[in-house]
């Protein structure tokens, strides 16, 4: 146990430090609060389009309006592949925890649906036949929709972790995930909820306005 918390503080640390260089100034840090969102849901794990048993539970936080990404998973049960030419089920992953870290592009919007691809960094605290190296490359696939009445924000996203060939077997980590977001303002202001204010509309003017007709109001 000593030797699996080592490996999850160590990648806490690694991915905090990668968080830095994104973390807001103080003059921003209102602004880009807004935007922030905490994300949960459900997810399961794949290969070559074929379910291997793995459960996900993912957390993501997203800012400046979703182009960042940190997400935690809980890979919660083993994942096992079906050989070609045996009827048993060959083990590629036991449980683990992860994290990846990703920048975000917005590919297209159509209403309320929106398009992105992500790429960035991941590390979990086990290796496996999966990918023999702890770090890898992040990617990510994926659409966001909002829900009628905008007080919920979906996102449904294809994931694939691996080395890039650095070390091998690496057969990479598959998994989808589709979380969301309550639109509650405890975490900031969904853009979807914002409404500009009318650049006609004179505040002190119509204060004053309003103060004038009480003190007349108040007069015998």
């Amino acid at each position: 146990m000593g030797g699996k918390r080592r490996e999850r503080i160590k990648i806490g640390l690694a991915l905090l430090l990668a968080c830095a260089p994104y973390a807001p100034r103080s003059a921003d840090a209102q602004s880009l609060c807004k935007s922030c969102e905490v994300q949960i849901g459900l997810g399961g794990t794949y290969h070559y389009w074929g379910a291997t048993g793995g459960v996900v539970l993912p957390v993501a936080v997203t800012w400046s309006e979703n182009r960042y990404e940190l997400e935690f998973v809980r890979v919660t049960t083993q994942q096992t592949l079906r050989e070609s030419r045996s009827r048993d089920n060959r083990l590629m992953a036991a449980p683990y925890w992860g994290a990846s870290l990703s920048r975000r592009w917005q590919l297209f919007e159509r209403g309320p649906v929106k398009g992105f691809f992500g790429f960035g960094m991941a590390g979990k605290t086990k290796s496996d036949a999966l990918s023999t190296t702890r770090w890898d490359f992040a990617s990510q696939l994926g659409l966001r929709f909002r829900l009628p009445g905008n007080r919920v924000t979906g996102e449904l996203a294809m994931r694939h972790w691996s080395n890039g060939g650095i070390r091998v077997p690496n057969h990479g980590q598959d998994f989808a995930t589709l979380t969301v977001h309550l639109n509650s303002g405890f975490f900031g202001i969904s853009r979807a909820d914002q409404y500009p204010i009318d650049p006609t509309f004179d505040t002190g003017r119509t204060l004053a306005a309003n103060n004038a007709g009480t003190e007349r109001q108040l007069l015998p």
